[in-house]
This record gives structure tokens, sequence and C-alpha cells, in this order.
């Protein structure tokens, strides 16, 4: 863990943003995450104008998926073993490439379907190898003692790029730039992801200067059981498994996201603003409850709350299937988000604290299956169901399970349910066996 760089006392609430290294990279998440989610919206209506089908939208899911789950031991492994911040900057280097050729796709108005979910596949490659890289860096951008407050600024700020990142990718969308350049082939997704590459440029340009140097964590000779040690890990923490496999259920059967453009389109009789604003909704709640988080953070009964908060996302998505009001879709939306970002706090302090720091990497490449499960393979599911059923029944029959899943998950994993304080004295002692385990590998 490094020290903060300012020597004054941080205030209340904002003891993170003491390290410069945080705050730049913070900077460059807000630029590159604003560019993803536009672009998720541009992908999203581009493909749903050219088939008009909802389990295409579930394709688009499954080609940002299957890298995380084909990559998955190699990506945790060069997160251990190499400098991660030099695995960030190659992958995003790849997402530019990605983007660009976006551009071009859409620059000569392909309606070759399969040609944009190769993109995506290379897209969702970057991903995986960038997101144990990413997760394991944080820790060492700040101290210990602020790493909760870390966790739920980077969560902030992840979603006040989303609030405006889908809104912003609806409002480029409808940009009449032919009006102003004549002679511009540029319209509609492809302006969003011009806006996109230009903002992976800048995430580069920003943590090329950040003066953290990990270096290489894991020291020991290659091999299948140094590979396969995340897995080990999380298998013998029982605190972990449930608070992963919670959240591939939860949001794999709750999350509606995929179905958002029908929503938008075909119940709310909205257009591409209005799918920006259903997109934006969960952000804006989300970034609601991390600011009183910051001022207030959770001090105890952290496994309690979880579950809670679990039940109050399920809920809440069986209103937004229900509803037939803009309105009372997006304050459904922005109230799951609230309570998502609880979630998302407690599992990410429960991720990093719980884990040793030469197992970081291959932990979060674990996690980020789960994560990558029950966001890009759960688009998937919400599109097949919908093809199945219609969009109303499978996001109310998905909230529904989402509710059940947390019922179960308190009875089968009680050490998470139990979980305190969210410090990592507290959290290993969960885990008692945690120097075990490294020394059996």
């Amino acid at each position: 863990m490094m020290t903060p760089d300012s020597p004054k006392a941080p205030r209340r609430g904002l003891e993170a943003f003491a390290s410069r290294d945080f705050r730049r990279y913070q900077l460059a998440r807000v630029a590159v995450i604003l560019g993803a989610e536009a672009q998720s919206v541009a992908v999203a209506w581009q493909v749903y104008s050219i088939t008009h089908r909802a389990i295409d939208l579930g394709y688009t899911g499954l080609a940002l998926f299957l890298p995380g789950l084909i990559f998955l031991l190699p990506a945790g492994h060069v997160a251990d073993r190499f400098d991660r911040r030099h695995v960030i900057m190659a992958c995003y280097a790849l997402q530019c490439i990605c983007t660009a050729a976006l551009v071009v796709l859409a620059r000569n108005n392909t309606q070759n379907i399969l040609a944009i979910y190769s993109v995506l596949f290379f897209v969702g490659t970057g991903r995986a190898f960038s997101g144990p890289a990413s997760s394991a860096l944080i820790p060492h951008l700040v101290p210990e003692t602020h790493f909760v407050n870390a966790v739920t600024w980077g969560g902030a700020i992840f979603q006040l790029a989303n609030i405006t990142g889908p809104a912003l990718g609806g409002l480029l969308f409808t940009f009449p730039l032919t009006h102003f350049m004549p002679d511009s082939r540029l319209e509609g997704a492809g302006i969003v992801y011009v806006f996109t590459l230009g903002t992976l440029g800048w995430f580069l340009v920003l943590v090329s200067t950040l003066s953290v140097r990990p270096g290489r964590m894991e020291h020991r000779d290659f091999s299948m059981k140094v590979l396969l040690a995340g897995f080990q890990y999380v298998r013998r923490a029982p605190m972990l498994l449930g608070s992963f496999s919670l959240d591939l259920f939860v949001v794999l059967l709750g999350g509606a996201t995929a179905l958002m453009p029908i929503f938008a389109h075909e119940i709310l009789q909205q257009g591409p603003r209005g799918l920006g604003m259903l997109r934006a909704a969960p952000a804006a709640g989300a970034v609601a409850m991390a600011l009183v988080m910051a001022r207030f953070p959770l001090r105890r009964h952290a496994g309690r709350w979880l579950f809670i908060c679990v039940s109050i996302f399920g809920a809440a998505t069986v209103v937004f299937g229900l509803s037939r009001t803009l309105w009372l879709s997006l304050a459904s939306l922005a109230v799951a988000g609230a309570a998502d970002t609880i979630s998302v706090i407690i599992r990410g302090s429960l991720l990093q604290l719980a884990t040793p720091p030469e197992m970081r990497g291959r932990v979060s490449a674990v996690n980020s299956l789960f994560i990558g499960a029950s966001n890009e393979l759960g688009e998937f599911e919400s599109g097949l169901t919908a093809q199945w059923w219609g969009a109303v029944r499978a996001t109310v029959i998905g909230g529904l399970g989402a509710l059940a899943v947390a019922g179960l998950w308190a009875t089968f994993f009680p050490k998470l349910r139990r979980a305190d304080e969210l410090t990592a004295q507290s959290l290993r002692a969960h885990v008692p066996a945690a120097q075990e385990i490294l020394s059996g590998l």
C-alpha cells in the first residue's frame, strides 16, 4: 500500500482523493466509461435497427462475454505476473483499434451484423484482460485505511459517467452533423464511435502519467496450479464464493439492460433519447447513494445490508417490468441503482480486503467471470427469454427470481450474511486458511 501524496489531512468523505494517482486514474475512468456507455447505446440501437429482433440484442452481450470466459485464466495470471498499469494500457490500445473499426463499419452503413459481433468480441477481449488488472490496481493507489472510501468514490464516478454516457450517446446518435458538414458520411452510430475513440485516447494519456509501479506480484514459476490459484482461493473462501455467485444470479435474472431498446421503442413509445434516459436512471440513483455512502460509510453488518439491498433491487426490477409510464420506469430503475451501489461497495471491499495482494489479479479474474456472466451473458438471457415470453413477462419473472436468490443465498452462505466490518483484519478472519492455501499452491 502506498502513502497519501498530500501531507494535509483530507476532508471527511474525500480521503481517497489525497492520492494524486487515485485522482488521475478516476479522471481517466470518467472519460473512458463515458465513451463506453455512449458506444453501448449506439451499438444496441444500430443492431436493433438492422434486425428488429430481441435475440440479436442478446447476441451483442454474448459477443462481449465469451472472451472473458475464454481468457479467464491467462487474464488473472497476467495481472499478477506483469505490471498492472502496463496491462491496462495494452488492453485499452486494443479497444482503440476496435472502436476505429466500428467507425469504419458505421461510415459504410454496414448491414453485416456478424462484422459488428466480431468487433465486439475483440472489445470483450480487451475488457477480459483489463478487468482483473484494473481491479487489482486500486489498492496500490490509496492506503488501506482509505480503501473503502476509494471503492465508494470509484463506484460513484462509474455511475456518474453512466448517467451522462447513455444520454450523451442518444443525443450524439441524433446529432445532425450533415447539416454542418454536408460532405460527411458520419451520422448516427458513427458520430458516437468517434467520440468513444477520443475518450479512449484521453484514458491512455492519463494512465501513462501514473507514478505507481506495482511491478510483478507473482514470483513463482508458471504452472497450472499457479494459473488456477484464483479458483482454489475462492473455492475455499465461502464468503467470496457467496458474494461472487450472488451477483451472478441476481443480475443474470434481474438485469433488464439488454431489453431497454424494446421498452423505449415499443412499450413506452420513446426514441433514442428515451433509451438514453432509461439507461441513465439506474446510474442516477447509484450516484446519489454513493455520495451518501462516501459521507456516511457503512460501519457494521455489511453482510446483512448486502442481502437487504439485493432484495430491493429485485423488487424494483418487478416494478419496472410492470410500468407503462416513463416516470415510474425511471423511478424504479433509480431505486434499483441505489440499492445496487451499496451492494457493489460491499462486494468490492470483500474482494480486495479479504484477498492477499499477490492473489488479487487471479481472484479478480474469477470475479470478472462472474460479473461478465451477470452482465453480458445476462443480456443474452434477457434477449432469449424476451423472445420466448415477451419483454414485460421476462423482466417481471427475472425480478422475482432475484428475490428468491437473495433468500436462498442468505441461507447457503451464513459467513457472508454475518460479515461485519469492512476491514482486512475483520474479513480475513472469515478466511482463516488464507496462508495455508497460498503455501499449498
